[in-house]
């Protein structure tokens, strides 16, 4: 379970890690309420993916450390985890469908990841990376695949 002594732990550790966003007003996009925005796409991996990947890359076993970790993705999640590996000092396997775009590929790539292309789409590049874990390689789990640190507000599907 999710506890605020937990929230507190990964502020902790990403302190270092991550770029602070503040808590943006924005009120000329709605009348009806006070809106926030908090600007993710600030961060150096254009996206909040890193936060996660980061501290769960932190949170590993230093024998899992040394085998390094292993993830899927069509982009966001495959540049937080490279990043994420880097700033850790461990090697990272992201397996990515062969469309994604070239630009989340490079991107990922000049974070320090060997990327593995596989041919077809999303589901593809997942199956491999399964396949690929007979290596004994941590796999780091797309962040919404994993209940506990749903939102409360997101259905479970």
């Amino acid at each position: 379970m999710l506890t605020l002594d937990k929230i507190y732990h990964a502020a902790y550790v990403l302190k270092d890690a991550v770029r602070q966003t503040d808590i943006v007003a924005a009120p000329r996009l709605t009348d009806n309420c006070q809106l926030y925005l908090k600007p993710e796409c600030l961060q150096v991996t254009g996206s909040f993916k890193v936060r996660g990947a980061y501290y769960k890359i932190s949170q590993l076993s230093d024998e899992d450390k040394k085998k390094g970790v292993i993830a899927c993705s069509a982009g966001n999640h495959a540049q937080g985890v490279a990043l994420a590996a880097k700033k850790n000092k461990i090697k990272s396997l992201i397996c990515l469908p062969d469309g994604a775009p070239i630009s989340k590929v490079e991107a990922t790539r000049s974070y320090g990841a060997e990327i593995c292309l596989v041919s077809g789409v999303y589901d593809d590049a997942y199956t491999e990376a399964l396949r690929l874990l007979r290596n004994h390689m941590p796999y780091i789990p797309f962040p919404c695949s994993r209940p506990r640190y749903r939102s409360p507000l997101r259905k479970s599907p």
